[in-house]
C-alpha cells in the first residue's frame, strides 16, 4: 500500500518483508517485556498490567537460522515494577543462584531467602488499580508462571555442570562490609547492654514498689503529705522518677492549703524518709503542715455564705413591703441587686469591708428607697458607708466619658494607630523621637475605648524601660526588630499633649544627628538617656545563660512520617516548625551604620500586642522573646536538661516513637545532629525547641511513592547490580 519501502536500486516504492533473524545466541538472554507503551490519545507513557506467561524452561532452536548448537535456557531472574503509573513505582528482583538452585528476593537494601527453591511472586502480583474491576489471573501449569508486574525476564543457557565460579570481592567493597559489620556488633552489644540496664532498673523499681507500697499507709504513727500527682508517677515505671515537689499545694503562708487537701495523699512517716532521701525534692509537709490561718478564714466563709443566705432571704421579704413617707435609706439598684456577691466578695477577704465612697446618684431610676430593717441588715455586711451606691454612678460614668473623648481628641493618630514614626525609615520633617511603652498605650485604648468599664490611665510608666541605674536597656537595633513591640514611637507634637494629660516619670527619646564634613555626612542616632552597656550585655548573657543552663525542660520531636516532609538540609522550605514566627523566618538585613548599637534595619515589621507579663517580666529585667509552642499532630513533648547527651534523648525518643537509635536522623534548624557523646547544650538545643526526626524505616505502601520520580532510575540501578552480580556477567 501506501506505506511500501523505497527501494533505491528500482528508484521507486516496492512490497517488503521485514524481520529479525537469530545467527547466534550469547549464554545469557534478556528479555524485554513491552510494559510501557505510548498512548497515542493522551500523549503519554502508560503501563501495560496485562497478565503475561512465561516458562521456567525456554528452548530457543526453533528461532535459530544454524542448527546443531544447545540453545535450552533456564529462567534466572525476574525483574518485577510495582505501580500502575509508567511514571513511577518500585522495582524488585527475583534472582536465581546458579550455584545452589535457591531463589532470592531482592528488594532495596532487604534480601529474602525464598522457601522450597521454587519461584515465589506472592505479593508483588498485588496491583492497587484504580478501578473496580480486577483482572482475573489466567491458571498456570507446572514450570511456567504469570505475571502482570514483571518487564523483564532473565534466561541463563542451561548445562550439565555446575559452574564452579569464585565471586572476589572487590577490596573497597570488603571494606565497608567489614566496617559496616562491626558497627553492626557495636551497636548490638550497646543495645544488649541498653537492655540489661533497662531490666536492672525496672527490677529495682519493682522490688523499691514492692517494699513500700505495704508501709505507704499511715496508721496510727505520723504521717505526712505528698502530692497524688507524683505518688502515680513514681508507680509508672516507664517513666524516670523526678524529685519531689509541693510547692503548688502551698498556700500564701508557705503552708498546705486547705483546698489541696484533695489532691494530696497522706502517708507513712518511714516511706517520706526514703522518698525524700531518694528522690529529694520538699518541702515537707508533716502532720503540722496543714494552715491554721487558711483553714479558719475557710471556715469564716462558709458561716458567712451560710448566715448570706438566710439574710438574702430576710432582705427580698423586707423589699416586698412598700416604704411610706421619707423614713428609709436610698440605695443604688444595681447594687441592690447584686448586694449579696458584693457582700461574699468583700466580706469574704481578711482585709474586708472596704467599699469605695460615691455620691447619691442624680436620676431616681437608678436608686430605690428600702426600709430601716433592710438597711439595718445590709449596713452588717457595709458598715463603713451610710448607703449601698452603684460602683461606678452616673457622675462618675459621665466624667470618664468626658476625659476619655478629650484624649482621643487630643491624640487621635496615636489611638487609631495611623500615621506613626518608624526608626528603620526615619521621617524627614523631625529630628526627635519620643519612646513611651507599649503597655502604656495598650491599657490607655482600652480606657478610651470603654471609659465605663476602665479606669483611666493617669501616668505614662517609663521606668519598665529603664535600668536601675536610670539606662535604657534596648539598642537602636533591637528597638527597630525584636525590642519592637514593647516600645510605641511618640511625635514631638503627640509628646507635647502627652505631658498636659499624663504624669510622665521618665523622658525617653531618640534624636538624629549629622556628623562630619563629608557631604552626604554621615547619620548617627543618640538616645536619651544612654544606653546602659553593663545592664544590656548582662541581660543577653542571663538569656543565653538560661538557654543553656536548663534542667527538666521541654521540647518537642516532630516525627516526619511523609514524601512532603523531609529534612530542613534537602527542602527547608517545607520544615517550618509550628513554633517559628514570621520574626523568626526572616532574615537579618545588613546594618547600615557605624554605632554597633545604633543601625537601622527592618523597621516595617508590624508591632505586636504586648501583654500584661511582658511588662511585669522587663521590670525585672528578665526579657526575653516568646517561647509559645503549639503542638502539632506527631509531635511529642520531652522533658530535658542541658548537660544532656544526645544518646540519651535517643533513648527517650527510642520509648516515646518506638525507633531505634541507630534508626534515628536528628536535626535541629537545618542542622543534623550525630555526635551521640555531645550534650544538648552545646547542640543548641533550648527550651522549646523543635527537633526532626526522621526514622529509617522499610517502605510499605509503595503507591504513595508515585509522585517520587527521583528514586526510579537510583532503585532500577541497584536491581540491575543485583542481577549482573549473580549472573555473574
Amino acid at each position: 500500500g501506501d506505506n511500501r519501502y523505497f527501494c533505491e536500486n528500482c528508484q521507486s516504492k516496492q512490497n517488503a518483508t521485514r524481520k529479525i533473524r537469530l545467527l547466534s545466541l550469547p549464554c545469557t538472554l534478556n528479555l524485554q517485556l513491552m510494559r510501557f507503551v505510548f498512548d497515542r490519545q493522551t500523549g503519554h507513557k502508560k503501563k501495560l498490567n496485562t497478565y503475561i506467561g512465561f516458562s521456567e524452561i525456554l528452548d530457543m532452536e526453533p528461532y535459530v537460522e544454524h542448527k546443531g548448537g544447545s540453545y535450552v535456557y533456564e529462567l534466572s531472574a525476574v525483574l518485577i515494577h510495582r505501580g500502575v503509573s509508567a511514571y513511577s513505582g518500585h522495582y524488585i528482583a527475583h534472582v536465581k543462584d546458579p550455584q545452589s538452585g535457591e531463589w532470592y528476593k531482592f528488594n532495596d537494601e532487604d534480601i529474602e531467602k525464598m522457601e522450597g527453591k521454587k519461584l515465589q511472586l506472592g505479593i508483588e502480583e498485588d496491583l492497587a488499580e484504580p478501578s473496580k474491576s480486577q483482572t482475573r489471573k489466567p491458571k498456570c501449569g507446572k514450570g511456567t508462571h504469570c505475571s502482570r508486574n514483571a518487564y523483564m525476564l532473565v534466561y541463563r543457557l542451561q548445562t550439565q555442570e555446575k559452574p564452579n565460579t569464585t565471586v572476589q570481592v572487590p577490596a573497597f567493597l570488603q571494606e565497608l562490609v567489614d566496617r559496616d559489620n562491626s558497627k553492626f556488633e557495636e551497636w548490638c552489644i550497646e543495645m544488649a547492654e541498653m537492655r540489661k540496664q533497662s531490666v536492672d532498673k525496672g527490677k529495682a523499681k519493682h522490688e523499691e514498689v514492692k517494699e513500700l507500697y505495704q508501709r505507704l499507709p499511715a496508721g496510727a504513727e505520723p504521717y505526712e503529705f505528698v502530692s497524688l500527682e507524683w505518688l502515680q508517677k513514681w508507680l509508672d515505671e516507664s517513666t524516670p522518677t523526678k524529685p519531689i515537689d509541693n510547692h503548688a499545694c502551698l498556700c500564701s503562708h508557705d503552708k498546705l492549703h486547705p483546698d489541696k487537701i484533695s489532691i494530696m495523699k497522706r502517708i507513712s512517716e518511714y516511706a517520706a524518709d526514703i522518698f525524700y532521701s531518694r528522690y529529694g525534692g520538699g518541702p515537707r509537709l508533716t502532720v503540722k503542715a496543714l494552715c491554721k490561718e487558711c483553714v479558719v478564714e475557710r471556715c469564716r466563709v462558709l458561716r458567712l455564705k451560710s448566715q448570706l443566705n438566710e439574710d438574702y432571704k430576710t432582705v427580698n421579704n423586707l423589699l416586698k413591703a412598700t416604704v411610706k413617707g421619707n423614713d428609709g435609706f436610698w440605695v443604688g439598684k444595681s447594687s441592690l441587686r447584686s448586694w449579696r456577691q458584693l457582700a461574699l466578695e468583700h466580706n469574704g477577704k481578711m482585709n474586708g469591708n472596704t467599699l469605695s465612697k460615691g455620691e447619691l446618684c442624680i436620676s431616681e431610676n437608678e436608686r430605690r428607697l428600702v426600709s430601716k430593717e433592710a438597711w439595718s441588715k445590709l449596713q452588717q455586711y457595709f458598715p463603713k458607708l451610710p448607703c449601698i451606691l452603684e460602683r461606678e454612678g452616673e457622675e462618675n460614668e459621665a466624667l470618664h466619658k468626658m476625659i476619655a473623648n478629650e484624649q482621643k481628641t487630643s491624640l487621635p493618630n496615636l489611638f487609631q494607630d495611623k500615621n506613626r514614626p518608624c526608626l528603620s525609615n526615619w521621617p524627614e520633617e523631625t529630628d526627635v523621637l519620643y519612646i513611651v511603652s507599649q503597655f502604656f498605650v495598650e491599657e490607655w485604648r482600652k480606657f478610651v475605648r470603654k471609659p465605663t468599664r476602665c479606669s483611666p490611665v493617669s501616668s505614662v510608666g517609663n521606668s519598665a524601660l529603664l535600668c536601675p541605674h536610670g539606662g535604657l536597656m534596648f539598642t537602636f537595633a533591637s528597638m527597630t526588630k525584636e525590642d519592637s513591640k514593647l516600645i510605641a514611637l511618640i511625635w514631638p507634637s503627640e509628646w507635647q499633649m502627652i505631658q498636659k494629660l499624663f504624669v510622665v516619670d521618665h523622658v525617653i527619646k531618640i534624636i538624629r544627628t549629622e556628623v562630619g564634613d563629608v557631604n552626604p555626612s554621615e547619620t548617627q542616632y543618640i538616645s536619651e538617656p544612654k544606653l546602659c552597656p553593663e545592664c544590656r550585655e548582662g541581660l543577653l548573657c542571663q538569656q543565653q545563660r538560661d538557654l543553656r543552663e536548663y534542667t527538666q525542660a521541654t521540647i518537642y520531636v516532630h516525627k516526619v512520617v511523609d514524601n512532603k516532609k523531609v529534612m530542613k538540609d534537602s527542602a527547608p522550605e517545607l520544615n517550618v516548625s509550628s513554633s517559628e514566627t514570621e520574626e523568626d523566618k526572616e532574615e537579618a538585613k545588613p546594618d547600615g551604620e557605624k554605632d554597633p548599637d545604633f543601625n537601622q534595619s527592618n523597621g516595617g515589621t508590624k508591632r505586636q500586642k504586648i501583654t500584661h507579663q511582658n511588662y511585669i517580666a522587663y521590670q525585672k529585667q528578665v526579657i526575653r522573646r516568646s517561647m509559645r509552642h503549639r503542638k502539632v499532630r506527631g509531635e511529642k513533648a520531652l522533658l530535658v536538661s542541658a548537660n544532656q547527651t544526645l544518646k540519651e534523648l535517643k533513648i527517650q525518643i527510642m520509648h516515646a516513637f518506638s525507633v531505634a537509635p541507630f534508626d534515628q536522623n536528628l536535626s535541629i534548624d537545618g542542622k543534623i545532629l550525630s555526635d551521640d557523646c555531645a550534650t544538648l547544650g552545646t547542640l543548641g538545643v533550648i527550651p522549646e525547641s523543635v527537633i526532626l526526626l526522621k526514622a529509617d524505616e522499610p517502605i510499605a505502601d509503595y503507591a504513595a511513592m508515585d509522585d517520587v520520580m527521583q528514586g526510579k532510575e537510583t532503585c532500577l540501578r541497584n536491581v540491575l547490580l543485583n542481577v549482573l552480580e549473580l549472573a555473574n556477567i
